[in-house]
């Protein structure tokens, strides 16, 4: 079989498409005050991943600092990412918020968890570069 057709994990089939989209997201607390604990993070890790779950997604990596988590999100192409987040973010603000009140402090952050904007970068495959010259270089009929 031509190496081109092995099986490689991160390429997803379905019935009309073959798709292969990742995403780095970062998502900031509001107004950046450090908020995460060790263990706000753990959860937020582990709502996360059933959020992208429920939208037939897989959370590859997730890591975050005392402000802000970075997400790396394997999705099908049905899934409008600002979908996604805006259920990542509601569904991880609402629960942390319950779970940690004495941690969180309402005052400072105006009733919010997140900063409204967030960071969406696609990732893997070919260089942009590499995937123009290999279009540029396509046989057009005669």
């Amino acid at each position: 079989m031509s190496p081109r057709w092995e099986a490689e994990p991160d390429i997803r089939r379905s019935a009309h498409v073959v798709y292969n989209l990742h995403v780095h997201l970062v998502f900031v607390t509001k107004y950046r005050p450090g908020v995460f604990t060790p263990e706000m993070l753990e959860r937020c890790e582990e709502i996360m991943r059933n959020v992208c779950d429920d939208f037939e997604a897989e959370l590859k990596e997730f890591n975050g600092e005392r402000d802000h988590v970075h997400l790396l999100v394997h999705y099908p192409p049905k899934v409008t990412l600002s979908k996604l987040v805006n259920s990542l973010k509601g569904v991880s603000s609402r629960r942390l918020r319950q779970e940690f009140t004495g941690q969180l402090n309402r005052a400072i952050m105006h009733g919010r968890f997140w900063s409204r904007s967030y960071f969406a970068g696609s990732c893997g495959g070919a260089p942009l570069t590499v995937v123009r010259q290999y279009i540029e270089n396509q046989q057009r009929p005669a």
